[in-house]
């Protein structure tokens, strides 16, 4: 049985792009960040009740607008930042999720940013 589907919008199929970057790329970097802010001692983000929350949603966010603009500028210096297949608009946003998990190297990146979220994490608590 063949479905026929309703094309989707260019502004969702950005949004869905943005959302998956700023998920998948950009909030283990600024998590870790935070995190190594804490085990640093340092109190510029954390200081506040929200600080880190706030900063993390907002580089996060910042980091998913600014990204593709940049990897179509300089492709070589965003090879491993930006992934073409987030803004697929013939893929669902759960099929864009899948068909990025089955890639060797996305698999290797989320496997790194939980192995270094662990680590880091069990260094704060254990020195905070």
């Amino acid at each position: 049985m063949n479905a026929i589907t309703a094309p989707k919008s260019s502004a969702l199929n950005r949004l869905e792009g943005y959302a998956l970057i700023a998920m998948f790329q950009g909030f283990p970097i600024f998590a870790v960040t935070v995190l190594l802010l804490k085990l640093l001692g340092s109190h510029i983000i954390i200081a506040e009740k929200a600080g880190a929350p706030v900063f993390v949603a907002v580089a996060a966010v910042l980091y998913a607008l600014v990204t593709p603009f940049l990897a179509r500028k300089f492709p070589k210096g965003f090879k491993k930042g930006y992934e073409p297949l987030f803004f697929d608009a013939s893929l669902s946003f759960g099929d864009k999720i899948t068909r990025w998990c089955s890639q060797p190297t996305a698999s290797r990146q989320l496997l790194k940013n939980v192995i270094m979220l662990s680590l880091l994490a069990v260094a704060v608590v254990s020195l905070g």
